[in-house]
């Protein structure tokens, strides 16, 4: 590095550039409504992502680029779109305009579109919302708004990047498909069919089962029903309760076949999982436990809770909050806005990139196995001994989906 010497006077007007252009907003406490269920059968899932929320709130607290405080107020909707509603109305009648909600596509959908329509209705108190985990395509295409950015991959982006790791897996023969029966679900199975068949046409469907959400107690007849199709494949976007009733009835029925996962990382699923499956778990998502830009914030999230922090998005959603804030040189969020479109960002993974046609992140993506930890890789999730290691990275450009978002933007 080389060092040059500046006259005072010139640091001293670079310094004072620098605090009118970056810090106008300085100081400023930012609150953000998080609103994701906290009761009923997926609270285990919201309660840690609330919690890695407020964990990565006070880490950028420390410094960000905006000079800024991020402060969470939660609602719980209860996994409800009508429930999501009613929080977010409340949430604006507290004055907060900034809201993140992640779990259920349903729910995803309905604050979308009633954040456009409240922005439209009431200019001058416009509301942004980050969605950090609801991947339906249709967000991001037919229902794309300019007030909603999505910081996870969608299906169809992630079952590009998954599709392309399993037609190089020869023992892929014969997949069995199933998914929660709602949107998310519903592509998931779509979009396997329709990759693997121009990937592999040689990989035969053997199954294709669509199950209520959350409502499933007992998954053994499902999978009686994969165990007597000969799969040697299960892929699933289950998460959450699902997921780990699933992981469990397949250890008691003796699967023995290998599990292609978008949630496999979400609470209680490791642990099922470190009881044995019978075959690989694998799961593709914006990082694993290995990532070098995660892993002291992992360590310190683990002696603060006891718990994993598995929702990465957080650190690149606030990171692009802040980021927008310091272009915007305001909090506001018509301004801000208008600043993370297109914006480009350093995230945990990288540069990462904020497409401006359709608010959707792009980013690379990983495919990691469950595996026992060892020296190289020892951290222990949920304290099982086992952790998600990097089998494959797939590229930007590889897991990259084309846009039919017709973007309406203000004004």
């Amino acid at each position: 590095m080389t060092i040059i010497a500046m006259r005072p006077l010139a640091v001293a007007s670079l310094a004072a550039l620098g605090c009118s252009l970056v810090l106008a907003q300085s100081g400023q406490t930012v609150k953000i409504a998080f609103i994701d269920p906290l009761s009923g059968p997926f609270a285990n899932v919201g309660q840690n992502q609330l919690k890695s929320w407020q964990f990565s709130a006070e880490q950028f607290n420390k410094k960000n680029a905006a000079g800024v405080k991020f402060e969470f107020v939660a609602f719980d909707n209860k996994a409800s779109p009508q429930e999501s509603l009613n929080s977010l109305k409340a949430a604006i009648d507290q004055g907060i305009r900034y809201v993140v909600q992640g779990n259920g596509s349903g729910a995803a959908a309905a604050i979308s579109d009633a954040v456009t329509k409240h922005n439209e209705r009431n200019p001058g108190a416009e509301v942004v919302y980050i969605n950090y985990a609801a991947v339906d395509p249709d967000l991001t295409n037919a229902k794309c708004s300019y007030w909603h950015f999505r910081m996870d991959a969608d299906t169809s982006m992630k079952m590009e990047a998954l599709t392309s790791f399993m037609k190089d897996q020869p023992d892929v023969k014969n997949v069995y498909l199933i998914n929660q029966n709602y949107s998310h679900g519903q592509q998931v199975s779509k979009f396997f069919k329709e990759t693997m068949a121009r990937k592999r046409p040689d990989v035969q469907i053997v199954g294709d089962d669509l199950h209520p959400l959350g409502q499933v107690k007992d998954f053994a007849p499902f999978v009686a029903k994969i165990k007597a199709s000969g799969a040697d494949s299960v892929v699933t976007g289950n998460w959450g309760q699902d997921l780990t009733l699933l992981i469990k009835a397949a250890k008691d029925a003796g699967l023995n076949a290998n599990f292609y996962t978008y949630y496999a990382v979400t609470s209680g699923v490791p642990t099922a999982m470190a009881q044995g499956v019978g075959g690989k778990v694998r799961v593709v998502a914006i990082g694993h436990n290995s990532v070098p830009g995660i892993l002291k914030w992992q360590d310190e999230y683990k002696k603060k809770f006891n718990d994993d922090w598995y929702t990465l998005q957080t650190y690149n959603a606030i990171a692009m909050l802040s980021e927008g804030m310091a272009k915007a040189k305001s909090t506001d969020p018509v301004k801000v806005a208008a600043a993370m479109e297109g914006l480009k960002f350093n995230g945990f993974n990288g540069e990462v990139e904020m497409r401006r046609a359709d608010h959707q992140l792009q980013q690379g993506l990983f495919i990691s196995e469950w595996r026992k930890a060892d020296t190289k890789n020892p951290y222990s999730v949920e304290n099982t001994g086992f952790n998600f290691q990097e089998v494959k990275a797939i590229p930007p450009f590889v897991s990259s989906t084309p846009t039919s978002c017709q973007m309406k933007r203000p004004g």
